[in-house]
């Protein structure tokens, strides 16, 4: 009787998260495609630092480091969320090109474009849609970031097609909850995105 009981008990737990899961399933599935898409990017910002730092172009160097650190929280949060509607997210092998700075900076101005119009709003409304708050915020942060990243990439090219890639920042902070990147000497008192406080802030460069 008792062997039996338990059976049953968890076949309805195991029924229960099948439920769960399926009435999340868009909002999982583009959960998993953050995460990949976000791990990838990590990498390739930090593969691409090492490129800028090998031609002479250290600031473009600091500004890959830290992106590639802010990707890497938000796949961070991508995965926590996952966690929390009992998933497993499946193991990343990032796979990218490595080519000249000038080349790198517009693909991942490309990268964050394609983010910040096309992929994050499609996964904020669906997350929106199945009421998954926890994923909505961290694809906003996200997203949000992205806006940021996109406007340092191009700030980036253009330094780099006018001869003046020293007159770019020589320093930049991430906030390790949720990502949002600053490119000044020093940044506002706390995060505008999450509201974590300026010490918590990782800093990069000068």
């Amino acid at each position: 009787m008792k062997k039996s009981f338990l059976i049953l008990v968890s076949i309805l737990f195991c029924s229960g998260l099948l439920s769960y899961a399926g009435a999340n399933s868009k909002t999982i599935e583009n959960l998993k495609a953050a995460f990949k898409g976000e791990s990838t990017a990590s990498a390739k910002y930090a593969a691409f630092a090492e490129k800028a730092k090998a031609e002479g172009y250290t600031q473009i160097a600091i500004m890959f480091t830290a992106t590639s650190k802010a990707e890497a929280v938000h796949a961070a949060n991508h995965k926590s969320v996952l966690v929390k509607l009992g998933q497993k997210p499946d193991e990343v092998k990032p796979e990218f090109t490595v080519k000249s700075t000038k080349e790198n900076l517009e693909d991942a101005l490309k990268g964050e474009s394609y983010e910040i119009a096309t992929m994050y709003p499609e996964f904020i409304s669906s997350g929106k849609s199945e009421d998954v708050k926890d994923a909505v915020k961290s694809f906003t942060w996200a997203r949000d970031t992205e806006k940021k990243h996109q406007q340092y990439y191009q700030n980036a090219i253009n330094a780099l097609s006018a001869n003046k890639v020293t007159s770019l920042p020589e320093t930049y902070w991430v906030c390790p909850k949720c990502g949002n990147t600053f490119d000044a000497a020093k940044p506002s008192m706390e995060c505008s995105f999450c509201m974590t406080k300026y010490d918590k802030f990782e800093r990069f460069g000068k």
